[in-house]
This record gives structure tokens, sequence and C-alpha cells, in this order.
């Protein structure tokens, strides 16, 4: 009898976890991935790869994995649905919504995971605009959108997105920001750990600012405290020290931007003497820190979220492109760099008018950011009467309940809508609450080029370019995004990009792809759209870039490259004082004095694990086992003994929003005043993931405010690092919590 076991093949592909995209060896049988191993010969990642990217198949292949539609009956429970019941039927609320309460009520969040493939986002915008709705919501405003708010203002396009010259840097000042576990921002840097060892090793300077000793602070670079939340008063005093020993670069401020005098007398009076009492940095410390930072050939400063998260985010990175830009680093070799992607997306996109939107959201009158308004503001446009209400809500790529600020509010929101749909791999929290849960594939079950940063801007430490077929296919009903939407779209009778065209092509060659290839379910050929992209942008072909399993080396980064020609500001100009920024600016005095009047309470931050990746990799045992089944909150030992504590007691975390109580721990790396708890847990109200709602983690985010008035003016973020709090051990019943414990 012929034997049903098939032989064991071997992959190479990238991971698409995070932004490092480590190139991997996967080996599957039978449909299965067995073992995944670092691809060591790969062009860029040499062999690199975490923990979470050779066991993800372990959260790929769980039992839990979404195969079919489901709809949610009115006893709250969930059935199997076929998928042209499940099209067709939120095909005809979309339309009834639509035409009774227009296109602004129909609304979509796109979460993180959506923006790691090609296809996702690109399918997921055309549906929206083919909808004519402006309600676009994004995971961005939760950690990143301060970077391209600024970015619009100073350089005139949002996609502009400076990144240190790590091959050549000689002083490197990273703030809020933890490399080594993070794997970097906004940058392709695999193993960063090592490529931040190579820069000490060569004689640079490295600075790491930050709450706690992290784990890149323990293997490089000078570590030196700040208390959180007050960044901005760092980079101010930096400023403001950086033209006090002549660190400013006379011909390039002349020649290439507008607005020092402002930028001058703005920082005047922000001496590091004076900022001290808020930053805990010392003034001598940065005053050495400055001097280092001129005297070097090729220097930066570079934040990541714990900046970005911190309330005055947009004011901070705003300030820090100053210093790298009037201090001549910007486009230099050894400071910071703009890459070039597959196309001059930055002109593209500024002639094209993508991710230029200037509208205003209905509640609260903020600015949208790419094209998308702050995901802090869902609730209330959900709650809030009126033109515009949101009535429906596609999520896709995402799980805001869990990742987003004052999710107990948003969860009631979310019981309001008339619809709520979710595209995802599991029913998480989020999926718990729909009214439709549509099964998605996962990276292993997609082909697929880097996504949009490294491809289409270059963010990438060392170039290359690299394409990946699928490794499995589809299990039961899951379908990739691109399919599911452009059906989505003809449901709806409203096409694709609000084309009849487009739809046709697309509706014609997924017919065709699935006849050919006798497809059960309809599918897009995802490698032939890939490879359509590739030819438009005059490079090989999908197919050719394939076959080279380790990738393929591109064009090193050329320095002054983006100076003049590439700055999108009507005058070529960068902007070092942009109206709005200004405006903020002069709030700074205030906010210094609020920091001073609470410099006595505790500040909440979050703290990452190698095992953990937002809210994603909690539903796999290998990673919550072994003492880690819950997250903690960690204090310095003096404020354990402060608070009468002792280890794994229970203590209770009040916000003006909201209070969780959790388990505590001392940590001698964290500065005092300070309590850091691991977000992305609080799995205990998902019905779809049977490991991680066994787990006993609490979500952090609960604490944080949502709502116009707690969010950035500038960027429409939410405040989710910094937090003031209150800190007691646990007594009696805690009110007004949703601590999952």
């Amino acid at each position: 009898m012929e034997s049903d076991v098939k032989e064991i093949k071997t992959h190479h592909t990238f991971c698409r976890i995070c932004e490092a995209l480590c190139g991997l060896e996967v080996q599957t049988q039978n449909n299965q991935v067995i073992a995944i191993k670092p691809n060591e010969n790969h062009v860029a990642t040499e062999g690199f790869s975490c923990v979470k990217g050779l066991y993800q198949h372990e959260m790929y292949q769980s039992p839990d994995r979404l195969k079919h539609p489901l709809k949610r009956q009115k006893d709250g429970t969930y059935t199997r649905v076929s998928w042209p019941q499940a099209i067709q039927e939120i095909g005809d609320k979309v339309k009834q919504l639509h035409k009774e309460e227009g296109a602004d009520a129909i609304g979509m969040y796109v979460g993180t995971a959506a923006g790691f493939s090609v296809l996702h986002p690109v399918f997921a915008q055309g549906f929206m605009t083919g909808l004519g709705s402006k309600s676009m919501y994004s995971s961005s405003t939760q950690d990143c959108s301060n970077k391209f708010a600024v970015s619009k203002l100073i350089y005139g396009f949002p996609f502009t997105l400076p990144f240190p010259d790590l091959d050549h840097i000689n002083c490197l000042i990273i703030v809020g920001a933890n490399p080594v576990i993070s794997k970097w921002s906004f940058l392709q840097v695999p193993n960063p750990g090592k490529k931040l060892k190579k820069l000490e090793n060569r004689g640079g300077k490295l600075y790491i600012i930050d709450p706690r000793k992290t784990e890149t602070a323990k293997v490089v670079g000078n570590h030196l405290f700040i208390r959180p939340s007050t960044d901005v008063f760092f980079y101010l005093s930096f400023l403001h020290e950086l033209i006090n020993q002549n660190g400013v670069d006379s011909k390039f401020v002349e020649d290439h931007t507008v607005g020092i005098k402002d930028i001058k007398d703005l920082v005047k009076d922000w001496s590091p003497e004076k900022t001290e009492e808020v930053t805990r940095i010392r003034a001598i410390d940065l005053k050495e820190m400055v001097l280092k930072y001129i005297q070097a050939d090729g220097a930066a400063l570079y934040c990541s979220t714990g900046v970005n998260m911190g309330g005055y985010g947009s004011l901070a990175f705003w300030l820090q492109e100053v210093i790298n830009a009037i201090s001549g680093n910007l486009d230099k070799k050894g400071g910071t760099l703009v890459g070039k992607g597959v196309m001059d997306f930055i002109k593209f996109g500024v002639k094209k008018g993508i991710l230029m939107r200037t509208d205003k959201s209905r509640v609260g009158g903020l600015t949208s950011v790419n094209d998308s308004f702050p995901g802090g503001l869902l609730a209330d446009e959900i709650l809030t009467p009126g033109k515009g209400q949101l009535k429906a809500l596609f999520v896709t790529g995402g799980n805001p309940l869990i990742t987003m600020p004052n999710s107990q509010k948003l969860k009631t929101a979310f019981q309001k809508l008339e619809l709520l749909v979710t595209l995802d791999i599991y029913q998480n929290e989020t999926s718990s609450e729909a009214h439709y849960v549509l099964p998605c594939t996962d990276p292993l079950q997609r082909p697929d080029l880097p996504f949009i940063f490294p491809l289409m801007l270059g963010l990438q430490q060392k170039p290359y370019m690299q394409a990946t077929k699928a490794v499995l296919d589809p299990k039961g009903e899951q379908r990739d995004e691109s399919s599911i939407y452009l059906d989505l779209a003809k449901a709806c009778g409203m096409p694709l990009f609000g084309s009849k065209i487009a739809q046709s092509f697309f509706m014609g060659i997924q017919n065709y792809h699935t006849r050919k290839n006798k497809k059960d379910l309809p599918t897009l050929p995802q490698e032939a759209l890939l490879n359509g992209l590739l030819r438009l942008t005059r490079q090989s072909s999908f197919k050719n870039i394939q076959k080279n399993k380790n990738g393929i080396l591109s064009k090193e980064h050329d320095p002054g490259s983006f100076i003049p020609k590439r700055v999108m500001t009507p005058d070529k100009k960068v902007h070092l004082a942009p109206k709005i920024l200004m405006e903020q600016s002069q709030k700074l005095s205030m906010y210094f004095e609020t920091e001073k009047v609470n410099s006595h309470r505790f500040k909440l931050i979050t703290k990452r694990a190698v095992t953990t990746h937002n809210s994603w990799t909690h539903n796999i045992e290998r990673m919550t086992s072994n003492g880690r089944k819950t997250n903690y909150a960690y204090l310095h030992p003096t404020d354990m003994i402060d608070l009468n504590l002792e280890e794994l007691d229970f203590i209770d975390i009040r916000s003006e929003t909201a209070s969780i109580r959790i388990a505590v721990k001392s940590l001698k790396t964290l500065m005092p005043k300070t309590i850091a708890v691991p977000h992305g847990w609080g799995h205990q109200h998902a019905k779809g993931l049977n490991h991680a709602n066994k787990t006993a983690g609490v979500n952090v985010n609960i604490l944080a405010a949502d709502g116009p008035e707690k969010l950035d003016v500038i960027s429409g973020m939410a405040h989710l690092t910094g937090i003031i709090v209150d800190v007691k051990a646990a007594d009696g019943a805690l009110q007004n919590t949703w601590s999952g414990i």
C-alpha cells in the first residue's frame, strides 16, 4: 500500500513578523511545517532569527486557526457559514448603510499584521476607496504616527523617514528604543546587537537613553536614565547645547533649511541645567554627549516607541530631526540617510496625492495622518450621533480591543455597531464581538515581497531584494485578503478603487486563475500581481528574484541623494519651524511645570519580551510556558520597600482612566518611581484563543485614555507610555477594572 507521507521539502523564505524580515529555511511535510531555521547564507540577515520567527508555525498551525467563515447568532454563539453567504450578507448590509447613512458611516481599522504584506493593505484601501469612505483608522496612531505627521510638515511627505547610517556612523544616540529586543523600527536591521557592537569596536560612541537599563543597554553603549515621557525636554536642551557649542553647520542651514531663527528663539532658555530637574539627566553628562556628537564624523539621534508614545512624541521627534539636520548630519554618510526603494515613492506619492489627505475627523477635528484618522477616536466616532456616525467597521489584521487605549469603552462601542467584520487568522478579542469572522491565510501561505518600507522606501541597513513563494497551501476555506476584498467590493456594488475597469480586470484574472488551477475558492493570482508591481517599477521578474533563494543585493545607499531634489516642500528646503509645531511648542513651559509638580509620582512604561510580539504570540504554548503565563508589574527595589511589597504581591495601578490589579516583581534596572508592565496581554475574553485565554495576563492599555482631548493634536497618537499612575498594595475590591485576573 502506497504511503500517504510525502517527502520533506525545504523552502527559502523570510519572516514577516517584524521589520527585520529574517531569511529562513522552512521544512515542510504533508502541508505542515516541521522545522524552521535561519538561512545562514542570506545576503543581509546572515543566519540571524529570533525565537518568534523560528517557532511562528506553532502559531499558524494551532488548532485554533480559523478555517471557515463564522457568523454571530442572536444568542452570541458563532456558526459556520459559507463564503458566498458571508460575502453576500455583508455586501447587503453595507449597501443598506451606504444608502441610509452615507459612505463615511462605514469604517476600517488596519492593524500591524496587515502592513507586513504587500497586497493586503493595497486591496483593503482599494475597497474603502470604492465605497467612497474616508473613515480609515490604523494601528500607527498607537506607536508611530508622530513620525509620519512631522515628516510631512518638515520634509513635505509623511514617508520621508531618515535613518541612521549604521555602517559608517561614529556617534549614535538611541532614545526610547530597545533594538536588541524589538529588532529596530523604520529600518531593517537583522541582529541589531551585532551591528551596534561593530559600531563600538571601530571606536564609535553609543548612548542609550531610557528609563530602564534595557537589553540593548546591557550589551552595548553608555546608558543614561531618563524619567519617562520627558524626552522632549532632553531634546530641547540638547538642541540648546548644540547651538551653544557651535555645532550648527551654518552653510547647510543657509542653503537647505528655513526657520533657524525660530528654532534658536525656542531653545534659548532650555539649558541642560534647567531640564535636569525633570529628565534626571545631569547637565554635565548631556553637555559631554553633545560634544561627542559634534566631534564625530557622522552622528545621529534615533528614537522609537518609548518617545513616540510618550505624550509629546511629535514635538520630540521634530526636535530630533532639527538636531540631525542643522548639525549637518542629514543626508550624510555616517549621519542619517533617506533611502530609495524600487521606485522613488516619495516623489510618486506627492504627485499622486497618496497619504496627503488633510481632512479633519468628525469628532475632535483632528487632521488625518497617512490618510487615516486616530484610532483613539474610534469609540467616540461609533458612540457620537450625527451625520457620519460609524455604523459598520471592518477590522483587518488587527486586534484593537487589546492594542487600543481605553478598550473597555471601545468594547462597548463595538457592541453598538450594526456590522463588525474581522479578517484574521484567529478569533481574537475583537473577532469575539464581530458579526462575521473571515478566515485569512498566514504569511507562510502567501507569496510576497518585502513590505512597503524596504520595498518602496529602501529602509534597509543593507539594501537587497527578495521574493518568496507560498510555503504552504491554505487549509479549509482560508483565503488571502486581496481576494476577499475583491469579492466584497462586488457584493457591495461598489468597484475596487472606485474603478469599474479595475474591478472587471481583477475579477477576470481571478476567475481565470481559479479555473485554471482548479481552486475551490475564488483566488487572485498573487504571484502575478506581485510580478506586475515589479515590472511596473522596472525590476526583475518575481520568478527571477525568487530563484535567488538568499536574496539579491541592491545598490548601496547614496548619501547626498535626498537634498534638495527629493525634499517635497514647495521651496525644496527642510522646514525647521512649521507653524503648527511652533504653536504647540508654546505649551512646553506648561508641560514642564506639570512634570515638576508630578515628579514624586509613578510613571508607567511598557516592557518588551523576546517571546512576545504585541498581542500576537500568546496563543503559542512555548512562548507562555516556564513561568511566562502572565505579565507582571516591575518596580525598582527601593519602591518595593517604600510600598512594603514582597515579590509576587498584588498591587493596584490606577490612572485617570481605569485600574488594574497585577502581581509585582522587583527589577533593579528600572529607574525609581517607574513601573513597567508588558503590553499585549489580557486574552481572557477571546473565544478562539484556547491557550491564550487561559493565561492570567492583564491588558495594561486600558489605563490609557482615548478621546480627542487626550490625543496628540499633531499626530492623533494616544499617550501609551509615561502615564502618571498611582500604585499601592492591593486592598479589597478593585473598581473600574477589566484586569482579566
